[in-house]
C-alpha cells in the first residue's frame, strides 16, 4: 500500500517511553476523533532530521495548535530508548512533540514509505513525510523526494497546506 491523501492509516502499535518503560501506542486510538499531524524521519540523531525537520515542527507547535491540532507526533525506526533521548536532546519532548517508534519498521512498510540506503547505514527506514490525519484519514500528505530533504515535509510547509 502506497499511502495517499483519503487513505484511512493502517492500525498498527507503535512505542513510546512512559513513566515505567516502553508503552505501546494504537495508531487507530491516537488518531480517532482527533486532528494530528505525523512526520517521520529517517533516523533520529541524523543530521536532516536533527538540524532542520524537528525544529521545523518545534517552531510551528503553536500555530498547528492554532489550526485545532491535537497532537504533533515524530515517527522513526528506532527504538523507544533512542526517540526519548533524541526528543530530549533536540528539545522536541519540551515543546510537546510525541516521539513514537516504529522499532521493526511495521507501520513504515504498511504505509509504503520504507527504503533502504546500505552505504549510509540506513537499513528499512521511513521516507521524509509529515502528515495531516483528521480522525484516521489523510487529508494532506507531504513526501519528500529524497532523505536528505526537509522542504515539503517541514513544519511550515504543512502549515501553509493547510491554508
Amino acid at each position: 500500500m502506497k499511502i495517499s491523501v483519503g487513505d484511512k492509516l493502517p492500525d498498527a502499535t507503535l512505542i513510546r517511553m512512559g513513566a515505567d518503560g516502553p508503552e505501546a501506542v494504537s495508531v487507530a486510538e491516537l488518531t480517532r476523533n482527533r486532528k494530528v499531524v505525523i512526520f517521520a524521519v529517517p533516523g533520529a540523531y541524523t543530521p536532516t532530521c536533527s538540524s532542520a525537520h524537528v525544529p521545523s515542527f518545534i517552531r510551528t507547535r503553536d500555530q498547528f495548535a492554532a489550526k485545532g491540532v491535537d497532537e504533533i507526533v515524530c515517527v522513526s525506526v528506532n527504538d523507544p530508548f533512542v526517540m526519548k533521548a533524541w526528543g530530549e536532546a533536540t528539545g522536541a519532548t519540551q515543546a510537546g512533540i510525541v516521539m513514537l517508534a516504529d522499532a521493526d519498521a511495521s507501520y513504515t512498510k504498511a504505509l509504503g514509505v520504507d527504503f533502504s540506503a546500505p552505504p549510509a547505514g540506513l537499513i528499512n527506514r521511513s521516507a521524509r513525510y509529515a502528515m495531516l490525519v483528521e480522525d484516521g484519514e489523510v487529508r494532506i500528505f507531504n513526501k519528500e523526494a529524497g532523505p536528505g530533504l526537509c522542504e515539503t515535509s517541514a513544519g511550515e510547509s504543512l502549515l501553509a497546506d493547510m491554508g
